[in-house]
């Protein structure tokens, strides 16, 4: 059981995050312990048929730890939540802090830049294609919690969060783990809504930035009801590319993809240019900003 007291200081300092990292991190135990994560079969599935020959054997030694644990580190939660800035921090992570959480988990001692490229190629094969429904769930589950908040008060925040959560209004309580930290000593609390925890929740105890946990936002049983983008046209562009296109059913802006697919905006610029480039996005500029649309060659290759 892990139980932290708050005081009005403390709840004001309650933050909201959706991660990549930690959406990747979670899909391994959909991986891992299919029975248990059922929901997520349909993903599972995919992911089941990309691996082979991924050459990501060395990082799912380390999401598959025989004790269950997984290195902290990989989630760093005080970042921007965006995957360039993620992979940074990683890239980042003392170098004594990494070996011991790696030998904590007893998997091999990777080095960071090594860790990096294989959570990005993680991340672009198994994750990208279907990125745009993770983050509208997750944003989704926060506006609905934030307005709550805005119509009845900042301590309806940690309501309803999981049956594994109980709040009181003074004190959280999640029924998971052993560690009984006193609060949450001057440093936010992070609550990430992340669709790979559901069915259950995970406590980050030893981030930089402070406690957090991952629940299973709201609306999660319908999350796989469409399929993702088609498989050949993640061949065709690359998993990015494709879930790029996937996602402008309505014109959008560099920064509001860079924020969905949770890219640098310099990245996301890259692949809308190729897009563009190769006729099937096209800018159109609104004001100040330019947003894009695609083509109807591009809506022929999403159909």
């Amino acid at each position: 059981m892990i139980e932290v007291r708050f005081s009005p200081d403390d709840l004001s300092r309650v933050r909201f995050v959706h991660s990549p990292l930690a959406e990747l991190v979670a899909s391994s135990w959909a991986l891992r312990k299919p029975a248990k994560y059922w929901m997520h079969r349909p993903w599972r599935e995919r992911a089941e048929r990309l691996l082979p020959g991924a050459g990501l054997e060395p990082l799912l030694a380390v999401l598959r730890s025989s004790n269950g644990y997984v290195p902290d580190f990989l989630t760093p939660i005080g970042v921007a939540p965006n995957l360039a800035a993620e992979l940074r921090a990683v890239a980042g992570t003392d170098p004594a802090r990494v070996r011991r959480q790696l030998d904590r988990a007893g998997a091999p001692r990777l080095a960071p830049d090594e860790l990096v490229a294989q959570l990005r190629r993680y991340f672009t094969l198994l994750i990208a294609p279907d990125w745009p429904r993770l983050r509208a769930l997750a944003l989704a589950d926060i506006r609905r919690r934030t307005l709550l908040a805005a119509e009845q008060g900042g301590r309806t925040l940690l309501r309803e969060l999981h049956p594994l959560i109980r709040w009181d209004g003074a004190a959280l309580r999640v029924a998971v783990g052993t560690t009984r930290p006193p609060g949450p000593d001057g440093r936010p609390w992070t609550l990430l809504p992340t669709a790979f925890s559901g069915p259950t929740v995970h406590a980050i105890m030893e981030g930089d930035a402070g406690p957090a946990l991952c629940y299973p936002p709201v609306g999660l049983g319908g999350l796989w009801d469409s399929p993702p983008p088609s498989a050949a046209l993640g061949a065709l562009l690359g998993g990015t590319r494709a879930a790029v296109l996937s996602l402008l059913d309505s014109p959008l802006s560099t920064g509001e993809l860079a924020a969905m697919l949770g890219l640098a905006p310099a990245t996301a610029s890259h692949h809308l240019t190729t897009l563009r480039d190769n006729g099937l996005v096209v800018g159109v500029r609104q004001g100040r900003v330019v947003r894009y649309a695609r083509t109807v060659l591009g809506d022929q290759l999403v159909d």
